[in-house]
């Protein structure tokens, strides 16, 4: 026998079908409509045997969540404490709180597997088949959805949902929850204000997106900024700005706009700033190019540390062609990046900048010199004894860099630049 809550959802079903609602569209709607059925079951239970229906309010959460939601994952996207969701088989439903992965109690199975995964993936145009066994998507909510399928997995769909977590957009909130010092905060929002290049590097859930994302808040509210990335995930709310995010192939195998060609595309709408959300391949090669004709970018890359990053900045170029030298690349890299911000997490799960290092622009043999401005000392970001190249562009914004960083040398204390500017 069908239970109260199946009956209500498949009457809302029908009722949303007869009068071509969109519940994810229309939410307000949807909400009112289920409070109906509901209200009119109630009517009906007294003078029928139709099963109870228990708590009225969790009833109405639940039916939103199947029909207008992700279902019995619903609650998950809406714990703002929960940060990641995955799912390694249906009856293994994962979740990561504060940086840590915990076991839900959520079983599922493979039909309500198949069937949220192609929930989710409808309003994103995107497919997944045995010709496209991977595919990356943004979820309603800004959340990024990554799905594998078999033979590619072993058994069962492997399912990964990185939460797009509100509320984090700027320095100062990061300052706040102890990723970094003001002191650093302030060097890196001048930075950005003076146009310097900025490669920001991490391991995975390392914060990478999240710094980025407030380092994009310190541009200038003049600037014609330019964004590219995979999948949308950077929330930039500056007043002139252009997102665009790859395309996977149509199953006729074309149609296919790959991030090196986005790349190439943002340089010919009249950018101020060039933004990467992550360099993972041969668009490497085209970012050098754009950011060495002078033209202020950031972005972020996979890497074990800042040194690491800029070895990978010098490698994956070489992935463009066999014209693509070491020889060019290497002083490009050396001249094109100018600062590279490393994060990391700890044992706990908190993410924290770990290193600032600058490029100055000169090369030992096979070596990109480097300079520390921030390293850590005993867990803790401090500062170091060198300086950010391009001290002439900080001199046109206004920013007196030995003021700034302290000229006590390492480890002294930098002044807040939002007081200098007062």
């Amino acid at each position: 026998m069908a239970s109260g809550q199946s009956i209500v959802e498949d009457e809302v079903r029908e009722l949303i079908q007869r009068r071509g609602i969109d519940p994810i569209v229309e939410p307000a709607t949807t909400r009112r409509l289920v409070e109906e059925v509901i209200g009119e079951y109630l009517d009906r239970s007294v003078t029928s045997s139709l099963p109870p229906l228990g708590d009225p309010a969790a009833l109405l959460r639940a039916v939103l969540d199947s029909v207008s939601g992700f279902g019995p994952l619903q609650p998950f996207l809406d714990d703002r404490t929960v940060e990641e969701i995955w799912i390694n088989e249906p009856g293994r439903v994962f979740i990561a709180r504060r940086g840590r992965s915990e076991l839900t109690t959520l079983i599922l199975s493979t039909e309500q597997v198949a069937e949220l995964v192609e929930r989710m993936l409808r309003a994103s145009g995107r497919r997944l088949d045995l010709s496209s066994p991977f595919v990356d998507a943004m979820l309603p909510d800004g959340s990024r959805l990554h799905v594998v399928i078999p033979q590619i997995t072993r058994t069962h769909m492997a399912v990964n949902i990185r939460k797009f977590i509100r509320g984090i957009s700027t320095l100062d909130e990061l300052i706040a929850l102890n990723a970094l010092p003001a002191a650093a905060a302030r060097f890196l929002e001048a930075s950005v204000v003076a146009g310097l290049n900025i490669l920001v590097s991490g391991g995975t859930q390392a914060g990478k997106t999240t710094l980025l994302n407030a380092l994009c808040a310190a541009i200038p509210a003049r600037e014609r900024v330019i964004t590219v990335e995979e999948v949308f995930e950077l929330q930039l709310g500056l007043p002139d700005v252009v997102s665009m995010q790859t395309r996977q192939a149509n199953l006729e195998g074309t149609g296919e706009i790959p991030l090196r060609r986005l790349v190439k595309e943002a340089l010919r709408m009249r950018p101020s700033r060039l933004v990467v959300g992550e360099v993972r391949q041969e668009e490497c090669l085209d970012l050098l190019i754009a950011l060495n004709s002078g033209l202020p970018g950031m972005c972020t890359l996979h890497a074990n540390s800042a040194r690491e990053a800029l070895v990978k900045m010098c490698t994956l170029p070489l992935l463009a062609g066999e014209n693509v030298s070491g020889a060019f690349v290497l002083p490009t890299v050396a001249t094109s990046v100018d600062l590279v911000v490393h994060l990391g997490s700890e044992a706990s799960g908190h993410r924290r900048v770990r290193e600032i290092v600058a490029v100055p622009g000169r090369i030992e043999g096979d070596t990109i010199e480097t300079a520390d401005i921030f390293t850590s000392v005993r867990g803790r970001l401090e500062r170091g004894d060198g300086y950010p190249p391009h001290l002439q562009r900080f001199e046109q914004a206004g920013v007196d860099v030995a003021e700034l960083l302290g000229s006590a040398g390492r480890h002294s204390t930098a002044r807040s630049l939002a007081e200098r500017v007062s």
